[in-house]
């Protein structure tokens, strides 16, 4: 199937209207172009479709197509490419699509001459039609985008894998034992003051190890 880019192109330039009407050319259409010649219904000028219809008629069309011409394609190519080949063939025709200079050209390894090929498809019953200029620069524009692989997810440390959250383990670690040995050096009233004085710290390192934990969560190391 098409990606996104080329799904929406083919979408913005047929439109939509779920009742038949005559496209430019004079051909009874309905949906997102769809045509008698598509092979799926009979299209005449009291035709209706829902759009549900209308959206599974063209994932229909777009395979049928591609099944058509990818087998003419013979050079490598990347989806955006493919997606304003097939925009170009949903239009145009798989069979016209095959016989052009475009394809020609591309399978020849003469990228460069694509998109002059690609812009001479602007008639319609014989005369130049702005919407076709339009349609066809528009497929050029996502021919010559380049592909961006996404990068992969960076993998994140588990809280126990994390160095800031180990030192705060070691450092509380730490001020405890100090703690407790002082306490016992103690007298009792001094005894009781040692140990609100670790209660306090007590709820003073849950409270940064929470802090820290918050952090880690959000990405922070």
């Amino acid at each position: 199937m098409l990606n996104k880019a080329s799904l929406d192109l083919i979408k913005r330039w047929e439109g939509c209207k779920l009742k038949a009407y005559k496209c430019s050319a004079g051909v009874w259409t309905v949906g997102y172009g769809l045509t008698t010649s598509a092979g799926f219904i009979e299209v005449g000028p009291d035709t209706k479709i829902t759009q549900a219809e209308a959206d599974w008629y063209l994932e229909k069309t777009i395979e049928k197509f591609l099944a058509e011409i990818t087998p003419a394609i013979t050079a490598p190519i990347n989806e955006n490419e493919l997606g304003a080949f097939t925009s170009l063939a949903y239009n145009i025709g798989p069979t016209a699509f095959r016989k052009s200079s475009a394809l020609r050209h591309f399978n020849a390894g003469n990228k460069d001459r694509v998109p002059t090929s690609i812009r001479m498809w602007r008639k319609a019953g014989g005369k130049v039609v702005k919407g076709l200029i339009n349609r066809r620069e528009a497929e050029v524009d996502l021919f010559l985008t380049p592909v961006v692989a996404e990068k992969p997810a960076t993998a994140r440390t588990s809280p126990v894998q994390s160095k800031t959250l180990q030192a705060s383990v070691v450092q509380g670690a730490s001020a405890v034992g100090g703690a407790v040995a002082a306490f016992q050096a103690l007298d009792g009233t001094a005894q009781i003051i040692a140990m609100t004085g670790c209660i306090l710290i007590t709820l003073l390192a849950m409270f940064i190890m929470k802090e820290r934990l918050k952090a880690w969560a959000s990405g922070w190391r």
